[in-house]
């Protein structure tokens, strides 16, 4: 189908169709590479046969094989300390000068191949309540270091920084970060599905540690004491796997203490050390934290135009350690004012998006809970909680948590258990009846490094006030679904991936219909990255309580990229990759597919550049506005094959400024798309970051369709005026939705995991432009060991 404007719209669209023919005419041969690649992807069994055969076979080899394959398993031997340890960056003690040191850590970037050239020594000790490290860290380069602000849970991309991983179960997926800059700004994270990417650490994670650095000639020092509290971990345990890393943009330069490949993240577990202590470790004591808090604010809502309403609220948490590594969470009223707002985005797909949880009740052991499925296919997904759609609206608003508790953890090495309760509110306004949210997990690990892990999901509607059977199950406010998932890791983590299949039990349409399965499966190594996805949902299959992009489809999505070294000055990496992703429903035959070509060059100082050519094929199940603002919808029925150009820059953060863009050019729909997105950086180390997200998207349809230029703007201002008190304020205009919002916030860590935080927001719709909401809230939070 041709994708150009109509001639009514000739005189505008001039220059945008000689780009789009320009475009067309030199793309015709790699679209017959494309097409012949589509016709190879649709012998879906033969594929999948083949990864089937290829993950069973590597399965059975990992069942005899008890240590990754890795180059060499570094330990290190710690011993108990009787005298009082200060934290304080000088390391005067004697238990330090008596320690074992770690030895010379690994680079991994640029090269995996050599010893680091910022090297750094680790000494650890531990008392009845902490566990002490001391790092020494090399600094031969002059200047300042890489870094943004002070703020704590900094991104680690872009920063230098020490850290610490630890894994006390020595099970290779599960384990905890802390890590520090050279200013002292702090990040602690968990880690989970072995550390296999960017999203595998939680930094939302919070909780109670002590940390000091200080500067020297030629080097820095920084101490560290974290409680056996804070920890889970196995009492009468002699060995924990501990990896320790070192980022150095000066250079640049990433180390590790334990080796580990250039291809993977640094908090890979499969590659830790072991840390050998002097002798079995001991229950630590009581371990019950109560974190209570107080709010109180004003708001007013615009809309309805009320008055002001008083915000007033007292809560809490507690923590309760039943064994060294079970915990049982409790919450009463709680209160997520504090947490930091999504960034919008610009929304062109068919489908919902999603954000990723940051309120503190529901990160603890959150994989265990809501690493089920694919990212497109969960059975659970904790933001479904505390959150209700209007049904006169079709707005989403907020739905109060009365209360709640979770027991999760470890039994012993090998069991995981989850079991999660949590009660909301009735709200009057939207008919809503007060519901009680069930979740049940178990996990066994299996062979080195995988497990099967089962799940069961129950929503339930009761104890309504209002007039009618609103606690009747429906198929809005009643779900269940069951689910049973095998996650496969090698030991050395070259392969990785996962089985699934989910049930929905609510006895609404066919069960037969009522199902979710699929497979992923992905090889990993120095010059090879091959990828298996599939996935088949039924057409009555909902997860009320999850998150669902579509149903009643078949997909595959098969991705291969090879890389290689050259021996060219500047550059670390060249690499290109094909990727198809084809999805098809019963009844319909195929509904979608996109085919990329891309190829990719990382240099030597960590930028990294891509440029892509895309095939793009929809045929739409229902009526659809390709720009989301409300025009003229394209029938359902209707076929589109479409291309463009992408492109993708990222950084060299050792600058000042910096500058991330994505962008692309090409046909839409049946009409012509232009877009530019990314994030616009300057840093005053230690103090101030400035940024700006943004995305531009132009958009030329023929009449009667919707032009659009659609702009999101996002200034973001960090400022930390020390490592204990910091100042957020985001803006974001969006006008897909005609909104604009401010968020400021005011953070006071007065003490380990207490604060004082002062947040205010404001919220506008424009065109024309009017108030919609504004609030200012105080908040107190305390953390207290009973």
């Amino acid at each position: 189908m041709k994708c150009f404007a109509c001639k009514k719209k000739q005189d505008s669209h001039f220059g945008i169709q000689r780009v789009a023919m320009y475009f067309a005419a030199y793309s015709s041969y790699i679209d017959r590479t494309l097409d012949f690649i589509h016709y190879l992807s649709r012998n879906m069994w033969f594929r999948l046969s083949l990864c089937l055969l290829l993950m069973m076979g590597n399965a059975a080899r990992s069942i005899g094989q008890s240590q990754p394959a890795i180059k060499h398993l570094r330990s290190l031997h710690i011993r108990e300390t009787s005298e009082a340890m200060s934290v304080d960056g000088v390391l005067d003690e004697a238990s330090w000068q008596q320690a074992d040191k770690s030895g010379a850590f690994n680079q991994r970037f640029p090269a995996d191949t050599s010893l680091a050239l910022s090297q750094t020594e680790v000494m650890l000790t531990y008392d009845k309540q902490y566990l002490y490290l001391a790092a020494i860290c090399q600094d031969e380069i002059p200047g300042k270091f890489v870094t943004s602000t002070m703020k704590r849970d900094f991104e680690s991309f872009g920063t230098d920084y020490f850290a610490i991983h630890i894994d006390p179960f020595s099970d290779q997926t599960n384990g905890f970060q802390f890590a520090v800059t050279p200013y002292g700004a702090q990040r602690e994270g968990l880690i989970t599905n072995g550390g296999n990417g960017r999203e595998s650490v939680k930094i939302s994670w919070d909780n109670k540690w002590f940390s000091k650095v200080k500067h020297y000639d030629g080097y820095w020092i920084v101490e560290m004491a974290i409680p056996f509290k804070t920890l889970r971990f196995q009492e009468g345990s002699t060995k924990w796997r501990v990896n320790f890393v070192r980022n150095d943009y000066k250079r640049p330069e990433r180390n590790n203490w334990a080796w580990i490949p250039r291809v993977q993240r640094s908090w890979a577990l499969a590659y830790a050390g072991e840390l050998i202590w002097d002798k079995p470790l001991r229950k630590p004591g009581k371990n019950i934290s109560l974190i209570p808090f107080a709010t109180v604010g004003l708001s007013k809502n615009y809309e309805d135009e009320k008055a002001r309403e008083m915000i007033r609220g007292i809560g809490g948490d507690i923590k309760i350690g039943v064994t060294p590594s079970l915990n049982l969470d409790l919450t009463v009223n709680p209160d997520f004012s504090q947490v930091e707002v999504d960034r919008q985005v610009t929304n062109l797909d068919r489908f919902e998006i999603t954000f990723p949880e940051r309120r503190q009740f529901f990160l603890e052991n959150n994989d265990l809970f809501s690493d089920f499925g694919s990212r497109g296919l969960r059975p659970f997904f904790t933001r479904r909680i505390g959150i209700a759609k209007d049904t006169v609206t079709n707005e989403t608003v907020a739905n109060q948590i009365l209360g709640g508790a979770r027991l999760s953890g470890k039994l012993d090495k090998n069991w995981r258990i989850g079991l999660l309760n949590i009660q909301t509110a009735q709200d009057q306004n939207i008919q809503l009846p007060s519901t009680n949210y069930t979740v049940a997990v178990i996990q066994r690990q299996i062979f080195t490094r995988s497990n099967i892990s089962g799940i069961y999901v129950n929503k339930l509607p009761f104890l309504s006030s209002f007039p009618g059977d609103s606690t009747k199950p429906t198929k809005g406010n009643y779900n269940q679904v069951a689910g049973l998932d095998y996650n496969y890791a090698s030991p050395d983590n070259e392969w990785t991936g996962k089985f699934f299949y989910h049930q929905a039990l609510d006895g609404i349409g066919s069960l037969s219909q009522n199902y979710g399965h699929g497979a992923d499966l992905m090889f990993n190594n120095n010059n090879i990255e091959a990828r298996w996805q599939h996935e088949a949902v039924g057409e009555n299959y909902d997860a009320i309580v999850g998150f669902v992009r579509r149903n009643n489809y078949r997909r595959i999505n098969p991705n291969f990229e090879y890389k290689w070294y050259p021996a060219i000055k500047g550059i670390n990496r060249l690499s290109t990759e094909i990727k198809h992703d084809m999805l098809w429903t019963g009844d319909v035959g195929m509904t979608d597919y996109t085919t990329e070509l891309n190829f990719s060059v990382r240099m030597s100082s960590a930028m990294f550049l891509r440029a892509a050519y895309e095939q793009n094929y929809v045929k739409l199940l229902g009526d659809f506005d390709p720009t989301r603002t409300g025009g003229e919808q394209l029938p359902e029925g209707s076929e589109y094959t479409f291309r463009r150009l992408a492109f993708l820059v990222f950084p060299n953060y050792s600058r000042p400024l910096t500058i991330f863009a994505r962008g692309s050019i090409g046909e839409y729909y049946n009409g012509f798309r232009a877009s530019i997105s990314g994030s616009l950086n300057y840093r005053l180390p230690p103090f101030a970051t400035v940024s700006i997200d943004y995305s531009v998207n132009r958009i030329n349809l023929p009449d009667p369709y919707n032009d659009a230029t659609l702009l999101l703007i996002g200034p973001r201002l960090d400022v930390t005026f020390r490592n204990d008190l910091f100042f957020t304020t985001l803006v974001q205009y969006n006008n897909q939705i005609k909104t604009f919002n401010v968020n400021a916030r005011v953070q006071w860590r007065f003490k380990p995991a207490s604060d004082l935080f002062l947040v205010y927001t404001d919220n506008y719709y424009f065109d024309p432009w009017v108030v919609r909401t504004r609030g200012i809230v105080l908040k107190l939070t305390y953390w207290l060991n009973v």
